[in-house]
């Protein structure tokens, strides 16, 4: 097998000082040979970074032993990291593929500081790129994801996303370069290994050479992906004035232009739901909004504003005393309990709430929507989750942070304004705690 040194000299310029990433597998260990056996041709300076993941027990061990010996033999510096992704994952709720991934590459940049590198090379081949714009596909990705694996982001680059699995294993055994086997590849349990084993057989019957041609449409479609991204870029600097731009303006672009208009605008990642829901905003004339992953998009008199989402209201716990006032200065109100007897009133559920007191459990607190909170609201013969409650309502993030929840020890006995739950609603002559709400002057109203 041969590399073009030319690609090579692009990637890593003379005088670069390169941390390699290497597992120990056939991919790297191919990477690894290549740039520290010709590292004085290339101008370079080699250095190795293997990061454990905590997973694979005495196998992982075996595997960073083997790198660390094997650099040791030829003088190759060698960062070696033990991790613990499953308790990462477990804490963040991410699934361990995901997790790996963003803990090996922390462990690298992270690494690369450290030792004063300025490139990091990872062994990516043609047939990684294959697999990954696979996936893409499958997850139904637009021209970004489909460009698969670039040759370089940053200073990360990957001298071998040309060669194919099969050209990498012809240099090992042309080079007498041992490596070391990760038996959790032949598992299907992983996405990528199922691809690998499943369908990327059945597309190399159609043509042999399709992690080649998977590579040339990858590279079409970042180059498509830049041209409407740099379009995007010059509208958003010539329309947007850093708090809004023309609606009809924005509406009146392709959706290949617009759709990434507003990504670019956004500080989180969004569906497809919620681009569309942006864009529907160019329609129309009367105030709506959107919200999206830490944003608000507002529209006022023909014009997007893309407001920061602010703080979401703190309301803190407090007791709820029988005859005694609490005050809520949150919400402006004040907040009064007496025993009474039930006659025929109604709980006006923004002004009045009587519970039933044999049903009451201990104090009452008062304080916003804990997650995972649920009533059985009177009359409705189910248990709703106030999340639910609350999106059947329509209340905005805002709204929900501050709306007002009464609960004891054994659970929610009402939601300001939405819902009393059945077990405290009281019937005629029945003794109950009234609660009052009346507003605070010169406090906001609720």
């Amino acid at each position: 097998m041969t590399i073009d040194r030319t690609r090579l000299s692009g990637l890593l310029p003379p005088g670069s000082r390169v941390l390699c990433a290497v597992s120990g597998g056939a991919d790297s260990m191919c990477l690894l040979h290549l740039l520290w056996s010709r590292r004085e041709e290339l101008g370079l300076e080699v250095l190795a970074a293997h990061y454990e993941h905590g997973l694979r027990g005495e196998e992982a061990l075996r595997d960073a032993a083997f790198v660390e010996g094997w650099c040791r033999e030829r003088g190759i510096p060698c960062a070696v990291e033990h991790g613990d992704v499953a308790a990462q994952a477990a804490r963040t709720r991410r699934g361990l593929e995901e997790t790996a991934r963003e803990l090996r590459y922390a462990f690298l940049e992270r690494t690369a500081d450290r030792l004063g590198c300025d490139k990091i090379a990872t062994a990516h081949n043609a047939d990684d790129n294959a697999e990954t714009l696979l996936l893409h596909l499958v997850r139904g990705s637009g021209a970004a994801g489909l460009g698969g694996i670039p040759p370089a982001r940053g200073r990360i680059v990957r001298p071998l996303l040309e060669l194919s699995r099969e050209e990498i294993e012809a240099y090992l055994a042309e080079n007498g370069v041992a490596h070391v086997e990760d038996s959790s590849n032949a598992s299907d349990a992983y996405s990528r290994n199922l691809l690998r084993h499943q369908v990327l057989p059945v597309l190399r019957q159609l043509n042999p050479r399709f992690a080649a041609a998977a590579l040339r449409t990858a590279e079409l479609l970042r180059q498509d992906e830049a041209c409407l991204s740099a379009l995007a870029e010059d509208f958003i600097r010539s329309r947007f004035d850093g708090e809004s731009l023309p609606a009809p303006t924005l509406g009146a672009l392709p959706f290949s232009v617009a759709s990434r208009a507003v990504r670019k605008l956004c500080p989180r990642s969004l569906s497809r739901e919620q681009v569309d829901a942006v864009l529907a905003l160019t329609e129309g004339t009367e105030p709506a909004w959107a919200d999206l992953p830490g944003l608000r998009v507002r529209r006022e008199r023909g014009r997007l504003y893309f407001v920061p989402e602010a703080p979401l209201p703190v309301l803190p716990e407090r007791t709820l005393t029988p005859g005694e006032s609490l005050e809520l200065p949150e919400l402006g109100l004040r907040l009064r309990a007496e025993p009474a007897v039930y006659r025929e009133e109604i709980n006006d559920l923004f002004k009045t709430y009587c519970f039933k007191i044999d049903t009451i459990y201990g104090k009452i607190i008062c304080a916003a929507r804990r997650p995972g909170d649920s009533l059985r609201p009177q009359g409705r013969g189910c248990t709703k989750s106030l999340k639910k409650l609350f999106a059947e309502a329509g209340l905005t993030r805002e709204q929900r942070a501050s709306r007002l929840v009464f609960r004891d020890e054994k659970g929610v006995l009402a939601v300001q304004g939405l819902a009393i739950d059945e077990r405290a609603a009281p019937s005629l002559g029945d003794r109950v705690l009234r609660i009052t709400a009346e507003k605070i002057e010169g406090e906001r109203e609720t």
